[in-house]
């Protein structure tokens, strides 16, 4: 089995980690990890069970397939100083807003490359993890990094092109969907429930809606149909959505992320 080396053990890299480990997909020896604050470092590899490396070099040379998961300012600095070293091996990138091209760029053809888009619910094994459809990973190198990254939710590949988009309904949605997800538990204790059984409420009746989606293949609009009978109190209040704007807020939300 191929050793794994992240660059950087933040929230996402450390659920990634401990997601590789509660599929058994990995041994915990085999996943190494180099951020620059030690002593976090420690802490976190203790609690989640990889190797801590505290130089950037050692990591790149004990690794097979490097896990690009520091803060996209950073990767310039890490690319600078551990090149080089990275020549003949493969890199992960996790980082937003870096693509195929920007890698190669600074990397050439001596490093085989792949931008991958994780979600915050991949935390928990949930999320969707876009895949940049340009790469340079040999078959067997695919064929493991697709089936590593399954045991954090859905793998969709994408052309380059709509990465962009990609990122911005399944990258940003999380936090719309929470917010919803606040507005209805606050109707809820408007109305008397309590703010922890709302939430358990309202998280509940998200996550059913969106699996019987995924489950049956419907059309969300049929099944919202199928919750609402004639002159009852659902129409009611889908009607009172339609006229606050609810799918054109939803549509402004995603172009104000695509036109920052």
């Amino acid at each position: 089995m191929s050793r794994i080396g992240f660059i950087g053990m933040g929230n996402m890299a450390q659920a990634i980690a401990a997601g590789f480990f509660q599929a058994g997909k990995v041994e915990k020896d085999q996943v190494l990890a180099y951020a620059p604050h030690k002593d976090k470092l420690l802490e976190n590899a203790e609690r989640i069970g990889f190797v801590p490396i505290h130089d950037l070099i050692e990591l790149v040379v004990n690794s097979d397939i490097l896990i690009m998961a520091c803060k996209p300012y950073q990767i310039e600095g890490v690319l600078a100083d551990a090149g080089a070293y990275m020549k003949g091996k493969a890199l992960i990138s996790i980082a937003a807003g870096w693509t195929f091209a920007n890698y190669e760029k600074l990397l050439g053809a001596d490093v085989r490359i792949q931008c991958i888009m994780p979600n915050t619910p991949a935390m928990v094994g949930e999320g969707v993890i876009l895949f940049e459809e340009k790469n340079t990973l040999s078959a067997g190198e695919r064929e493991l990094v697709l089936d590593l990254f399954s045991a954090l939710g859905l793998t969709e590949e994408l052309p380059t092109g709509l990465m962009g988009i990609g990122g911005a309904v399944s990258g940003c949605g999380p936090a719309f969907m929470d917010l919803i997800l606040e507005a209805y538990a606050d109707a809820a204790v408007k109305y008397g429930i309590s703010r922890a059984t709302a939430y358990k409420l309202i998280s509940q009746t998200m996550l059913g809606s969106a699996k019987l989606q995924q489950v049956t293949g419907e059309h969300p609009g049929v099944l919202k149909d199928a919750v609402c009978s004639p002159n009852g109190t659902t129409i009611r209040g889908v009607d009172a959505l339609e006229h606050a704007g609810l799918r054109a807020a939803c549509i402004d939300s995603i172009d104000a992320v695509m036109n920052r």
